[in-house]
């Protein structure tokens, strides 16, 4: 496990000083259940509390970083940003990105059920780690791993590609549940240009029949623009009365 802990926090870019926040951070209820049930004074050996305060300082990173990034940007503009960069979703893919999954500490139960794959899981255990790191050096490491590891590039194009402020493919997603759908599908089906300035198509596919494609300058934006024109032609299809009757 302590070979483990260090690839992490290799990846992190931050090493802990009080190894024990670590391990909370990575300590999903479930495990901390199968040790016996938590009494008030056990209650902080899993992450749920470490995701609360991540969540709150992921929350203000983010917002004085678009605020000092984008001095032009309306109120409205920032807020649909900062909604996007602290979604489940885009924490998620930061998660996976990380191989973070691999370093969950789960219980029996939920490492059966594929909790290492699951969305929620994963974008809590990001804020988790957000927050063990700020107990643990202060605001500064947190800053960087932030801008590194949950901004990326994305910021850098943000003020272009509106496709990426709202997420179709959480939309898609839930929508494709109310109605009883099989989960979309999303595939790159062509890139073309030059290696600097690619172009990509990607498919969104809902079962053997529906697909929608769509281009954009990255698989990211390409997959958001295919969902949207999804979501559009589902709604065509099941109008909100009719989703409602499901």
């Amino acid at each position: 496990m302590e070979e483990a802990f260090a690839a992490l926090q290799q990846k992190l870019g931050y090493v802990f000083q009080d190894q024990q926040l670590i391990l909370r951070a990575l300590t999903h209820k479930s495990r901390a259940f199968e040790n016996g049930p938590a009494g008030p004074s056990e209650r902080a050996a899993d992450n749920e509390q470490l995701e609360f305060l991540g969540d709150a300082i992921l929350g203000f990173l983010i917002s004085e970083l678009l605020f000092n990034r984008h001095p032009t940007f309306p109120e409205g503009r920032l807020s649909q940003l900062k909604a996007f960069l602290v979604s489940a979703t885009h924490l998620y893919e930061s998660a996976q990105n990380l191989g973070l999954g691999e370093y969950l500490l789960l219980g029996r139960g939920e490492e059966l059920s594929g909790g290492r794959e699951k969305r929620a899981l994963l974008a809590d255990a990001m804020e988790a780690i957000i927050a063990a790191m700020y107990l643990d050096g202060g605001v500064e490491p947190v800053k960087q791993f932030v801008l590194t590891r949950v901004v990326g590039e994305f910021d850098e194009a943000a003020g272009e590609d509106e496709s990426l402020v709202v997420d179709y493919k959480a939309a898609l997603q839930e929508l494709t549940q109310t109605l009883r759908l099989p989960p979309p599908r999303y595939i790159t089906i062509r890139e073309s240009g030059p290696e600097h300035r690619k172009t990509f198509t990607v498919e969104a596919r809902v079962g053997p029949e529906l697909a929608e494609n769509a281009e954009g300058t990255s698989k990211k934006a390409a997959g958001q623009i295919a969902a949207q024109r999804m979501l559009e032609c589902l709604l065509e299809r099941f109008p909100p009365e009719d989703a409602d009757e499901l």
